[in-house]
């Protein structure tokens, strides 16, 4: 026979299995804290099967806790990596547009010309043309064409006609022979390049041409192209040259002793004349 603690435990548990869901939730707490720990005071085995029910609750509820704070740990992981996945795949792109014009281009530095339009590339110097060495003729070894070769070249650069070309080249044959000399009355004169040396006052280079007579400096008379430009210059002053002997065009800037000596060179000149403007055509 149920004794009246027993029917008055049964009665509250029915009257709490009859409640409403509106029972405050601290109420229904601490509803069943009560009768979990009544049902604890009864026998061994249902106390055990309580015992094990309650594990398994907390156990599948600390599961799903764990559960959900790992779904929510991956989405912020996956918001955070998701602007560098984005990013990477925009690098690789522009690595391939770099690489898809020229797998093998190597970097090229920018150009100052095109950084910069007023900055102008240095002109590339040409090389200067070698001169043409002319084959001696009329008897002349290589330093006497050498020389004649110098007053023609210098007779042209002048624009100075054939037959002016032709009585600077014999009149330097009657002077020099047609080699550069130094003078051993002025010994400044030897401090240049040489061929001989004179001594016919101070009289020097292809022309004999003195330096007290006002025809230049030793070291310019020196200069083959410099001497023959100061005899054309002087031979185109003289009234009438192009209709004139050979010898007396030639007189009339020398003012020699021997006047009529400069004739006798006039073809061999021709010809040296000639023979380097052939090989300059």
């Amino acid at each position: 026979m149920p004794d009246a603690n027993s029917l008055d435990d049964h009665r509250t548990h029915g009257a709490a299995a009859d409640r409403s869901d509106d029972t405050p939730s601290s109420v229904r707490s601490n509803t069943l804290g009560a009768y979990t720990r009544n049902l604890l005071r009864g026998p061994g085995r249902v106390r055990i099967a309580l015992a094990a029910g309650l594990v398994c609750c907390l156990g599948l509820t600390a599961v799903a806790q764990t559960r959900d704070e790992a779904a929510a740990d991956a989405a912020r992981i996956d918001a955070a990596a998701a602007p560098i996945e984005r990013a990477e795949p925009d690098a690789a792109s522009r690595d391939h547009d770099r690489s898809a014009k020229d797998p093998k281009a190597s970097p090229v530095a920018p150009s100052t010309a095109a950084a910069d339009p007023d900055v102008r590339p240095a002109p590339t110097k040409k090389p200067k043309p070698k001169p043409t060495v002319v084959a001696p003729v009329a008897g002349l070894d290589r330093a006497q064409m050498r020389n004649a070769q110098a007053i023609v070249r210098t007779g042209q650069k002048m624009d100075m006609p054939r037959r002016a070309l032709v009585i600077a080249v014999a009149t330097a044959m009657q002077e020099s022979t047609l080699y550069n000399y130094a003078s051993g009355v002025l010994p400044e004169s030897q401090n240049y390049p040489h061929q001989a040396i004179g001594w016919d006052h101070d009289s020097v280079g292809l022309f004999q041409q003195r330096p007290s007579s006002g025809w230049g400096e030793v070291g310019e008379l020196m200069d083959p192209a410099f001497a023959t430009r100061q005899f054309l210059s002087a031979l185109a002053q003289v009234p009438g040259w192009q209709q004139m002997r050979l010898t007396d065009a030639a007189q009339a800037v020398q003012v020699s002793a021997f006047p009529e000596h400069y004739a006798q060179h006039e073809w061999r000149a021709a010809e040296v004349v000639d023979a380097v403007l052939d090989a300059g055509r």
